[in-house]
């Protein structure tokens, strides 16, 4: 059986006259939406899939699937005769636009197979055309591989095409199973002492041959090293660096990506190529052909053999000599191979006569990491979550490596300057140039090369404006419309605190299913049925809080002024104690009463001894804070009060007048008795309300509540099960019982009904003294069914305190508002469930601010979703 290799990224053109076989080749070795047939849409465009006047247009509708495809990453099989050159031409072209390899499938069949399996079709083509297209397709053979198809596949009978297969295979730059650990090194430029340097302060273990020579360096707890290319030239030792990489990518302890400096030397070294020898070339040449021509060719097919970048790490990783933008990470293509060497120029030159290289990690929006080098900076910067690991060794800097997934910096300085650089580096270069030898990446500064650059903790308004599609661990992507983003703006604008002080908004909280209890909206009963249909066998009940929800972002103690974004873990971002905010990220407190309040918080941990078991610099807490008339006092004087009392004024006269008629000898009773049921309703509403509200002076007299520990600098906390969670709150209401307030809850099965029904008598319980009901979670979260997203939390309120959502008499309208849509404002707690996840996850990982406040934005953006208010 013939095996055909077919990258997993690529666009495929079967190629073969018709009645070759094209169709069920493709049908039989392929996804049906991995193929695009030119009889299907000619079919689209004309309703005639024989319709060859209509090949036209049906082609232009084939460009623009394939090209949505391919622009995806996905793999795409054109089905066509392809037999012309001009049609392979306009997919090869199509190919190259998106960076992915086009591979030519040719069915080559005897000229009668093709006309017998003719005669049989329903609307046989004319026998000309069918000889036409097996000549086109014949002359064509020979020059199938200089049109630009990277990889050729012919089959020539029908027995070779009955045993052929297809094996897909990954291109060589996709290494996104290899999760590492690694440690990926800026421009050696054969700074040989210094790298060997690096590497024992990395933990490497150096071996030598024989002679003495540095062969390998292999890590004692299997991370491997990732050289960003530029290994050569300027340096004093550029044979010693190649054995040393070169022997460690052989004992699979490195990864190497070629550098534009590797790139030279290959032509260099190869037949006729004419290269100009400066940059430290002619001095690399030297240190070769001393070394010897066997070592040479093994240098040259070695740099020839590297390739242009690679994604790693399930792709959160991209490492590429000169940086990469998103569009081309796993792509495969001269372009992309000259950005990932190169760069991108401008065209231009500068006093230097260098060129202009535009500064592609200013409009990085990617996940992934991008860890590059080739144009030397004066200390190692994050921007945009990519890094330049080339801080000058060989001008007199340091060599520099990233630890990763630590994000640790870990640099040697130089012995000495080397090599005076072209363009003279940033003022205050040498020895010292950089920051520390040991820790996180730089957060602020300029470039040394003068590029532009956003500042660290600035935002662009283009980051969250517009229609934006916000990729998520839990839930996919999630998509933010633009006039979400505008009312959003609007609202962080002038109302929220400052971006880096928001970390996390908290989710909408999903209703209940309609209960069909008799007298009830809502009812636990529903929400365990909930449960145990999506399997879960253990969910937790909580207290429901009469307050406002808050999330408390605390610091051990008060960061510096101004950290910015890359100091994390270690800091509350914009420095002080931390914060305590709303849903919608607006401040509870002024700062002097937050401050005290945080100062609270901040002893009850250290009290609880929290501080030091979870090894913390700072924590993040999802609380509720009560009274809710600390937020909303207004609210409750503008329409909550002022309802229920003059319901209690007007149903009082009403009665009376009513008691008067029907002394009078009026038959008034049915009127008196319905007008005392709507008193009594009203009664009922006015103690909801009061319920929501208590004097407070400062602090006296409040209280939070707090359910969840979300995150701490070392860790996201959130897939903890909630019973640690609440054992954790237990221990800071113990510490300071006055301020914080104990959760009470109830565990069991939700499919064991004499469990429900104990859970149902503690709700009704909670109700009757006034509580607003509780909130059913699965003991952990998050949870799937599948590939969906199980709801983190469904709210049941209490029957009377419904009255104050719907209205004092809705228990008499009960049928018509258990029709109510449910649909969205589920679906919505669900996407800003997944939201918080994230950003909470970017937050941990330390990534850049305007990624963490992607996720943040996004959950306010989705708030102004027109959806029932009272749900």
């Amino acid at each position: 059986m013939a095996e055909l290799d077919i990258p997993e990224l690529s666009l495929v053109l079967l190629i073969g006259a018709s009645g070759s076989g094209k169709s069920v080749f493709a049908e039989r070795h392929f996804g049906a939406f991995e193929v695009i047939s030119s009889d299907f849409c000619r079919g689209l465009v004309s309703s005639d899939p024989a319709n060859q006047a209509a090949t036209e247009d049906a082609f232009e509708v084939l460009g623009l699937i394939a090209a949505k495809r391919l622009r995806r990453g996905l793999l795409t099989v054109v089905d066509a005769t392809n037999v012309q050159a001009a049609a392979r031409r306009s997919l090869i072209a199509l190919a190259r636009e998106h960076d992915v390899l086009p591979v030519g499938l040719v069915l080559d069949l005897p000229e009668a197979v093709c006309l017998e399996r003719n005669r049989d079709r329903p609307e046989p083509l004319a026998e000309s055309a069918i000889r036409r297209q097996v000549k086109s397709l014949r002359q064509s053979l020979k020059g199938l591989g200089r049109e630009g198809l990277r990889h050729v596949h012919r089959l020539t009978s029908p027995a070779e095409v009955d045993a052929a297969s297809i094996r897909r295979t990954k291109l060589y730059n996709d290494r996104r199973d290899d999760l590492g650990p690694f440690d990926v090194i800026g421009d050696v430029h054969g700074c040989l002492d210094e790298l060997t340097a690096l590497l024992v302060k990395l933990g490497y273990e150096l071996q030598r041959d024989d002679g003495g020579e540095l062969v390998d360096a292999e890590h004692p707890d299997g991370r491997r090293a990732v050289f960003l290319g530029d290994l050569i030239d300027r340096g004093p030792a550029t044979v010693g660096t190649l054995r040393l990489v070169m022997g460690m990518t052989a004992a699979r302890h490195a990864l190497a990506v070629p550098g534009n400096h590797e790139a030279k030397l290959v032509r260099a070294l190869g037949r006729g190529a004419k290269v100009q020898l400066g940059h430290g070339l002619a001095e690399t040449l030297a240190q070769l052909e001393a070394a010897g021509p066997e070592f040479t060719e093994r240098v040259r097919a070695w740099c020839d053999g590297l390739i242009s970048h690679y994604v790693l790490d399930e792709g959160r990783l991209v490492v590429a000599h000169a940086g990469l933008k998103e569009a081309y990470h796993g792509r495969a293509s001269g372009r992309v191979r000259a950005f990932a060497l190169y760069g991108d120029t401008t065209g231009e030159s500068d006093e230097f006569g260098l060129p202009v290289r535009y500064p592609w990690a200013e409009d990085y929006r990617g996940r992934a990491m991008v860890l590059y080098g080739h144009t030397p900076v004066l200390r190692a910067e994050w921007v945009n979550n990519t890094l330049c690991l080339d801080t000058g060794c060989v001008f007199g800097g340091k060599l520099s490596a990233l630890r990763y997934p630590e994000k640790e910096l870990v640099q040697v300085p130089a012995s000495r300057l080397y090599c005076e650089p072209v363009r003279p580096l940033a003022a205050g270069m040498g020895a010292g140039g950089a920051d520390a030898d040991t820790g996180a990446a730089a957060g602020a500064g300029p470039e040394a090369d003068g590029g532009r650059q956003r500042r660290p903790g600035v935002l662009d308004a283009r980051d969250v404006l517009g229609k934006r599609l916000v990729e998520t661990r839990w839930a996919g992507r999630v998509t933010v419309q633009a006039e979400q983003a505008a009312g959003a703006f609007e609202v962080m604008s002038r109302f929220a605190a400052a971006p880096e002080r928001l970390a996390y908004l908290p989710p909408t909280m999903a209703p209940v299913a309609s209960s069909r209890q008799e007298g009830y909206l809502e009812h636990p009963l529903e929400a365990f049925a909930h449960y145990a249909e999506a399997g879960l066998a253990q969910v937790i009940c909580e207290e429901k809080h009469m307050g406002s929800r808050a999330v408390v972002w605390l610091a051990r103690r008060d960061g510096p002024a101004d950290p910015g974004p890359s100091a994390a873990p270690g800091a509350v971002f914009g420095g002080g104690p931390g914060i305590i905010h709303t849903r919608t990220g607006r401040p509870f407190f002024g700062r002097e009463l937050e401050a005290e309040a945080l100062d609270r918080l901040r002893a009850a941990v250290e009290r609880a001894g929290l501080w030091d078991e979870l090894d913390a610099d700072w924590l993040m807490l999802d609380a509720e804070l009560l009274p809710w008339s600390l937020k909303a006092e207004g609210l409750l004087e503008s329409q909550y009060r002022p309802v229920a009392a003059s319901a209690a004024a007007m149903y009082a006269a009403a009665t009376d007048a009513l008691a008067a008629a029907g002394a009078r000898g009026l038959d008034v009773g049915d009127l008196l008795a319905a007008t005392h049921h709507r008193q009594a309703n009203a009664a009922g509403y006015a103690r909801a309300v009061e319920t929501y509200g208590w004097p407070v002076d400062g602090l006296t007299g409040v209280q939070i509540a707090p359910f969840q520990l979300l995150a701490t600098n070392k860790a996201a906390c959130y897939a903890q099960s909630h019973r640690w969670h609440l054992e954790l709150a237990d221990r800071l209401a113990g510490a300071d019982p006055a301020f914080i307030r104990r959760t009470r809850r109830f565990e069991l099965d939700p499919a064991d009904r004499p469990a429900a029904a104990r859970a149902v008598a503690w709700w009704e319980e909670l109700t009757a003294q006034g509580g607003e009901g509780m909130v059913v979670k699965p003991m952990t979260s998050p949870v799937r069914r599948g590939a969906r997203l199980v709801q983190a939390g469904l709210k049941v309120r209490g029957r009377e305190y419904l009255r104050m959502t719907y209205g004092p008499d809705y228990l008499d309208r009960l049928d018509d508002l258990r029709q109510r849509n449910l649909g969205l404002k589920r679906s919505l707690a669900l996407r800003e469930y997944a939201l918080g996840l994230e950003a909470i996850d970017r937050l941990v990982a330390g990534e850049p601010l305007w990624r963490r406040h992607e996720a943040v934005f996004a959950v306010l953006a989705l708030e102004s979703a027109p959806t029932d208010p009272r749900l």
